[in-house]
């Protein structure tokens, strides 16, 4: 098969190596966004009077035949043609004859395959930002149902101190949000157009930019043309957003997993998202939170890949360059299953409410209400943690918890405790109490799962795209 640029060629490469240089097995997932592109720019070339109207007609004719195509799958593609848009024109050329050939007028594969990538990841970040907010409402809805169930709080996986579940919830409610916004902000960079740049210079056809920009909806274009085909810095911000996100995921992946497991039995996932042992039969595995939380590592490593290809590379492109695209297909595929993934698990859940609390009253996660209940009484802090220490101390030789020590011992590691201890020790007392700004406090959790209703409820009214 001739190939489209083999003219200053005399000899043909083995197939293996084109086999090696193709990327036609990966990059036929821009087929949708190479064909609205080059129908915007085959819309301009008519428009500059660069080709007919009637050579245009007839071109953007073909160019919907193999949209159509593409869409119930008919399109064949040839690792002889190397890529997307080769194969394409080579389509488009069988359809239409010679006039096939003007629709590359003016262009290079260089801003065409840009052209490609930003309308792609303008789409599927987008989608991305659909999930989060269902995970997001998803987590919300759950938070509200648990204002008032206890759990331990952790801090260096040891019990400090009782919390709300739907407070321990809405902190990943607020982690998505981050990363909603980091998403929402990279579109600015996203959706901006490279084509018309050419293969790195421009071109001397009097194309219009801006047209084609507004037909694709774009908001702007690239103001240099060297830096418009060797940008990649879109691509990395998304796998950048996109390795934070994940890593989010995967800490409520481990919490999950935890809290599944029998030391723990704070919820249980539904089956819909475990798995059983080939030889246990007793076995329920959260495999898909433990396959989210090992699919993260696999999202850094694409952007560590994308990383390192650019990292020495002259302007403009460069072949290095083709492999930008890989990484970003399968991080789309990850983040998107993830978050799907996610939604439902957290939707489904049970949450095993007695279990959580009967956690708080067997723990010294109580002892700083304690400490704080002699600060209050003018004691300085840092004597009321030592007193409170020591009783620790004491209920671990005993073996009991500070809730079963009598008043008598109290009194004799100070005269301040009165009766109204039992009240402070008691978790729920202990929570409630808990009222400053963003704590876990129950009117606090409230007040945050009222506000974080209010932003769901903006960006749905103000869709992003």
């Amino acid at each position: 098969m001739k190939k489209l640029w083999g003219g200053r060629f005399t000899k043909s490469a083995e197939e293996w190596v084109d086999e090696f240089g193709a990327s036609i097995s990966f990059d036929q997932e821009l087929v949708q966004e190479d064909l609205e592109g080059s129908i915007a720019h085959v819309t301009m070339l008519a428009s500059a009077g660069i080709i007919s109207k009637d050579e245009a007609a007839k071109i953007k004719g073909g160019l919907n035949v193999l949209k159509q195509k593409a869409e119930q799958g008919e399109l064949q593609y040839s690792v002889k043609l190397e890529d997307i848009h080769l194969n394409l024109e080579s389509m488009l050329t069988e359809i239409v004859g010679p006039v096939g050939g003007k629709l590359h007028t003016a262009r290079s594969r260089n801003d065409q395959v840009a052209t490609d990538m930003h309308l792609y990841l303008r789409s599927e970040v987008g989608q991305i930002i659909q999930f989060v907010q269902e995970l997001q409402k998803a987590l919300l809805e759950k938070a509200e149902e648990h204002v008032e169930t206890l759990m331990p709080g952790y801090t260096h996986l040891q019990r400090a101190q009782p919390i709300s579940f739907g407070h321990h919830l809405m902190a990943y409610f607020w982690m998505l949000q981050r990363d909603k916004e980091r998403l929402i902000e990279s579109l600015k960079r996203i959706n901006i157009s490279p084509l018309g740049a050419g293969a790195l210079a421009g071109t001397t056809f009097p194309i219009d930019r801006m047209q084609t920009a507004d037909l694709l909806g774009f908001d702007g274009i690239y103001e240099n043309s060297l830096d418009a085909v060797s940008d990649r810095d879109f691509i990395l911000e998304f796998l950048s957003n996109s390795s934070i996100l994940m890593m989010h995921l995967s800490r409520l992946s481990e919490e999950f997993i935890l809290w599944s497991s029998q030391e723990f039995q704070f919820i249980e996932l539904d089956d819909s998202f475990a798995t059983g042992s080939s030889i246990m039969p007793q076995k329920k595995n959260p495999d898909m939170a433990e396959l989210i939380r090992g699919k993260t590592g696999r999202v850094y490593g694409n952007l560590v890949g994308l990383l390192t290809v650019l990292k020495g590379l002259p302007l403009a492109y460069n072949k290095d360059m083709q492999e930008d695209k890989e990484g970003m297909f399968d991080t789309v595929k990850t983040v998107a299953g993830s978050l799907k993934i996610f939604a439902g698990m957290v939707s489904t859940m049970k949450v095993k409410k007695q279990q959580m609390e009967k956690a708080t009253r067997t723990d010294f996660s109580n002892a700083t209400e304690l400490a704080d209940y002699l600060s209050d009484k003018g004691i300085p802090f840092r004597e009321a943690h030592e007193i409170v220490g020591k009783l620790v101390l004491l209920c671990v030789e005993k073996g009991c918890y500070l809730g079963d020590l009598p008043l008598e011992e109290y009194k004799n590691a100070h005269f301040q405790f009165n009766e109204d201890i039992y009240e402070v020790l008691d978790p729920a007392n202990a929570v409630q109490r808990r009222n400053s700004a963003g704590g876990t406090g129950f009117k606090q959790v409230e007040a945050a799962i009222e506000k974080a209703k209010t932003i769901l409820n903006h960006n749905e009214e103000h869709a992003v795209l």
